[in-house]
């Protein structure tokens, strides 16, 4: 069937003439129709439209690198004429006026958009428990969370709606939900990808990444999409490998650090034992393993709840109900206005994190705040460096634990924001990170997380492609 089949293999057989743009479309709205009841992935469905580019697509000669391929829209990123709402209330109906920088270079090089995904409210979480529409769910137990704040990608991926999905990640929300719904999500470096057209969250932590099955998919999308971009101040002007060309080869010699501060946060003894095996099976194919230390990581998670709060307070300063999206029906000034369109507006994470950046950055608390946590983050990075002098990458857990159930972390955010432990430093030194799946627990998945050098992108992928010869998680299907 065509839903089973990978991206890159799918745009093969389509530049083969074996399978036709349209029919790829059609194969995965069967699949679409047939999980959508069970995992609510989808906030905007885009099937229909994506058949009529099918069809123009046939009548011209094939090109690009994603020429009739499906894939699925994290529904941050903006795609022209479609509805853009970032889960939330106050964008419920509100239409991109342009594309994202990605999108754009999707539709150049072919790619057909089929929806977009559901998603924690403004990516603000980690379970997609709060987006105002609906709360997507894990593949593999319908009880419990698929991840977020990219949960809807993620699942849309998993259970074959899409081949390939795009996301954002912020403090580990493409390799978290990766982890708990058994698929590749990659974080790329920051730079690497435009953020052109990506709703802002914090915009100095937000990266698009890539979900799809196998390596070569993700490596494919990945190299679809990056790249330099005038439009993006903080887009780097590195050159693009060609990552699908360069995953073969083995990894005799490859030095991997285990961060020792990583394995003292609270962890579920299964998934470390089942990390300690995966570590165990790259040590056969010659990796070489010692142990790093990244004192500062301690640290990571106050630092990131006072950054991405303080920047979100200011990135969301936009929505007051006066140019576009959702406003109050009743107010008798403008500053009620303001007030009670933010407040019936916005979700509760969402007013909690606006609150949390707003005192940050106040009057005689920002040196105390945000600018002690800026130094922090400093820290961090130094310490990743100082590692990588001693190690190619280092590797951990995605997450210290298997997805919890449904409406267990809702009211406790603390215990929310742990989930993210061992993904945020990443965001927050700015590196690439993957997350592969390394085994299933009582029939949950779970992840390993491999962490590089800025823009070594390329090494991650390898050891992907490497480890999927090893234990091919991409042939399981979750039991819908």
């Amino acid at each position: 069937m065509v839903w089973e089949k990978g991206f890159l293999e799918l745009r093969d057989l389509i530049a083969g003439g074996e399978v036709s743009p349209r029919e790829a479309v059609e194969g995965f709205f069967e699949r679409f129709k047939e999980t959508e009841p069970e995992v609510e992935a989808y906030i905007t469905p885009l099937f229909e439209k994506a058949l009529d580019r099918a069809k123009k697509l046939e009548k011209e000669k094939p090109r690009g690198k994603l020429w009739g391929v499906p894939l699925a829209v994290k529904d941050n990123i903006l795609v022209e004429g479609e509805k853009t709402t970032c889960a939330s209330r106050i964008l419920e109906n509100f239409v991109a006026p342009y594309n994202a920088t990605v999108i754009e270079r999707i539709l150049l090089e072919g790619g057909i958009v089929i929806g977009k995904t559901n998603m924690d409210e403004f990516a603000m979480g980690s379970s997609t428990e709060y987006s105002y529409f609906k709360k997507t769910r894990n593949p593999w137990d319908r009880e419990r969370v698929p991840g977020g704040s990219s949960g809807g990608s993620a699942v849309a991926v998993a259970v074959g709606s899409a081949p390939a999905s795009l996301g954002s990640d912020t403090g580990g929300s493409i390799r978290q939900p990766a982890s708990f719904c058994g698929v590749i999500g990659i974080k790329p470096t920051y730079g690497r990808v435009s953020r052109y057209g990506l709703v802002a969250f914090a915009s100095s932590l937000d990266q698009i990444g890539v979900f799809a099955r196998r390596t070569e998919d993700v490596a494919l999308l990945l190299e679809a999409i990056s790249g330099y971009d005038p439009k993006d101040s903080t887009s780097c002007k590195e050159p693009v490998p060609e990552f699908t060309e360069r995953l073969k080869g083995g990894i005799g010699g490859l030095r991997i650090g285990l961060p020792r501060e990583f394995f003292e946060f609270e962890m579920d003894r299964r998934v470390e034992e089942v990390f300690r095996e995966f570590i165990s099976k790259l040590k056969k194919e010659g990796a070489r393993v010692r142990e790093v230390s990244l004192p500062s990581v301690k640290y990571a998670i106050p630092a990131y709840y006072i950054i991405a709060p303080s920047e979100a307070s200011s990135n969301l300063a936009r929505y007051d109900g006066v140019k576009y999206g959702y406003r109050s029906a009743e107010f008798g000034n403008l500053l009620e206005m303001y007030s009670k369109t933010r407040d019936e507006g916005f979700g509760r994470e969402v007013k909690r994190r606006i609150m949390l950046g707003t005192f940050a950055l106040s009057a005689g608390y920002y040196d105390a705040y945000y600018l002690k946590a800026m130094r922090v983050r400093r820290l961090i990075y130094d310490d990743f460096m100082r590692a990588f002098d001693e190690v190619d990458l280092i590797a951990c857990p995605t997450s210290p634990t298997l997805p919890f159930r449904i409406g267990e972390r809702v009211e406790d955010p603390i215990r929310m924001y742990l989930s993210d432990v061992l993904t945020v430093p990443v965001n927050l030194a700015g590196l690439p990170g993957v997350s592969v799946p390394i085994g299933w627990i009582d029939g949950l998945p779970a992840g390993g997380q491999l962490i590089g050098k800025p823009f070594d992108e390329e090494l991650l992928l390898k050891v992907s492609y490497v480890w999927e010869q090893i234990f091919p998680h991409y042939s399981k299907i979750p039991p819908l």
